[in-house]
């Protein structure tokens, strides 16, 4: 079992979240994209906007999960010179001007298994992240991982999918702690222009077995507000935005003109979670 979790920032903003009704927007970007300054600017944006939870992506030199825009950008970090070291260092600059922001760490079990779990998640977790999420942790061998992560307060995220047993789903929620994230499409993350109605379903049948165990976030193709609606109203508690805004950063033609419009679509974006 999972040891109490009530001091996690991420708990907490759940919690404050559900006593208005709302449910949470949560925001993923990359750490060092395109510059590591960018993207201490890119959160407090996201965070004044309206952002609820920020992921941070600590580049991968072989990120499975994700599609071609946000491996794009992952490649570009890591030719720049960014390390897991280096993230978390942005991690913590960031801290400092968001003292009560959830932070979330997304990436690849590799990096944490090549530092050894407990170093890494305990400098982690000094530097300020409140959890991570591991798509291609197994929840079979998710033992020592999310043994450290309990023993330090840190929220272990697990993704499901449409086509994920009952009895599956049941057993990684026993294992997850903070949200337990649906990913909406079969295949890599990326934009889509509409909704399937399997995804809809799937909403409805995880949150039957969570029981309200966990909030349930959706994310993977989300990028407007009418879609984020669609899949609040099929139950949803959360909302996770990714390829939609490395897609912004990459296509403004300026860092001030970038910032504005990622203001603007997270504005929206909030909107409809309340």
């Amino acid at each position: 079992m999972l040891r109490s979790q009530e001091n996690n920032r991420l708990i907490k903003k759940f919690q404050q979240l559900s006593e208005k009704n709302e449910r949470a927007l949560i925001c993923y970007t990359i750490a060092g994209y395109p510059d590591i300054k960018t993207t201490e600017d890119i959160v407090s944006t996201i965070a004044s906007a309206g952002g609820d939870i920020i992921e941070i992506g600590i580049p991968f030199s072989d990120p499975i999960a994700d599609g071609p825009i946000i491996q794009e950008a992952s490649y570009q970090t890591l030719v720049k010179g960014i390390t897991p070291e280096k993230c978390l260092t942005i991690v913590s600059n960031i801290r400092r001007k968001q003292p009560t922001l959830p932070i979330l760490a997304m990436t690849y079990s590799n990096i944490l298994l090549r530092n050894g779990f407990l170093n890494f998640m305990t400098m982690a977790k000094k530097k300020g992240i409140d959890g991570f999420i591991l798509p291609d942790m197994a929840i079979e061998e998710s033992g020592s991982y999310v043994d450290t992560a309990s023993k330090l307060g840190l929220s272990t995220i697990f993704m499901v999918s449409p086509n994920t047993s009952s009895t599956r789903i049941e057993s990684i929620i026993n294992r997850s702690s903070g949200f337990l994230y649906l990913v909406s499409v079969y295949g890599i993350t990326g934009v889509r222009r509409s909704v399937e109605s399997y995804t809809l379903e799937a909403i409805k049948k995880v949150k039957q077995i969570s029981q309200a165990k966990i909030p349930v976030a959706v994310g993977f193709g989300i990028s407007n507000p009418s879609q984020a609606k669609m899949m609040i109203n099929a139950g949803a508690d959360a909302i996770i935005l990714g390829t939609s805004i490395i897609n912004k950063i990459k296509h403004s033609p300026d860092k001030k003109k970038m910032l504005q419009d990622l203001h603007s679509f997270i504005t929206s974006m909030k909107k409809a979670c309340k």
